[in-house]
């Protein structure tokens, strides 16, 4: 079932993504932050069995981040740091190389979660903790958090 919901929506989101394309940086940024935040929804499902596990399911959620680490750097340019209710922090451009060494190994962790290729929950356990941890680390230092 979840299949056939990403398999149904995944292209929508990556259609709506590309409308925004180049408009705004910051409302660029957001959208690609919620894809980000659904694919991990997904995972984050299966690794706490509120879905069955979903081979597919897992690389799709992957590819989504494989874009947000290749495309999320270059949406902080200076200049946009408020704004549309904006969450980033003004760390991000006094420190601008820790901000692009998170990046960087937020990158490195979806690159070794697509090599695993997943073909278990187990193995999906190990191939998406170093993801989840390197969205944390930049969300601690980088992100405001907002309150419900």
């Amino acid at each position: 079932m979840l299949r056939n919901v990403l398999v149904a929506v995944l292209p929508l989101v990556f259609s709506a993504s590309i409308a925004f394309a180049g408009s705004d940086p910051i409302l660029d940024r957001q959208q690609l932050m919620e894809e980000t935040r659904d694919a991990a929804k997904v995972v984050g499902g299966m690794l706490k069995g509120a879905e069955p596990f979903d081979a597919e399911a897992a690389m799709a959620a992957f590819e989504v981040w494989k874009k947000t680490a290749a495309k999320a750097g270059e949406l902080f340019p200076e200049g946009s740091d408020s704004g549309h209710d904006t969450e980033a922090k003004a760390t991000i451009w006094t420190d601008r190389d820790g901000f692009n060494e998170k990046m960087a190994d937020f990158g490195t962790a979806v690159d070794a979660a697509i090599a695993a290729s997943p073909d278990s929950l187990e193995a999906l356990k190990g191939a998406a903790g170093p993801v989840f941890q390197s969205c944390k680390g930049c969300h601690e230092g980088y992100r405001v958090e907002k309150e419900d």
